[in-house]
């Protein structure tokens, strides 16, 4: 795509064939093309980082990156920052992948709230919780109870 002409890179239909197979390609689309829900969600789900040659409304739109992450979690790490100090945004993606844990954003791991939903969903990440919570026992039974290897933390 990035040696394509521009009336290749204009091509909705091309360009969505192109980004199903080499995600990343994205970024030589025409900009309407990376505004494009259908076409980013079929680079997102081929490769979370083509997340980063979205538009940035799309980056940034809580409705479609909460969809997004719900099919490929990952794509939280190129989600715009106040979305991933969106609690429900990052459940989402850690409930589809566990590993996108660490990208979420550091003010969430001293919510209590976000922290007890996080670890009745995924014990261990009582790790990451301020060290307040992790002295809590409601917070550790509710992540032992999940994952009984939580209690080391």
């Amino acid at each position: 795509l990035e040696y394509a002409s521009k009336p290749l890179q204009k091509d909705r239909t091309f360009v969505r064939s192109i980004v199903q197979e080499k995600a990343r390609a994205l970024e030589y689309a025409d900009e309407e093309l990376q505004a494009d829900p259908e076409i980013v969600l079929a680079a997102v789900l081929q490769d979370s980082a083509a997340l980063l040659y979205a538009a940035d409304e799309l980056r940034e739109d809580r409705d479609f990156i909460l969809s997004i992450v719900k099919k490929q979690g990952m794509a939280l790490e190129f989600a715009d920052e106040d979305l991933q100090a969106d609690p429900e945004v990052v459940l989402a993606a850690v409930e589809q992948n566990r590993d996108a844990l660490m990208y979420a954003a550091d003010e969430l791991w001293s919510d209590g709230k976000f922290i007890l939903a996080m670890v009745q969903q995924q014990g261990l990440a009582l790790q990451y919780a301020d060290e307040h919570l992790r002295l809590d026992p409601k917070f550790v039974l509710s992540a032992v109870q999940q994952n009984s290897r939580a209690f080391m933390y």
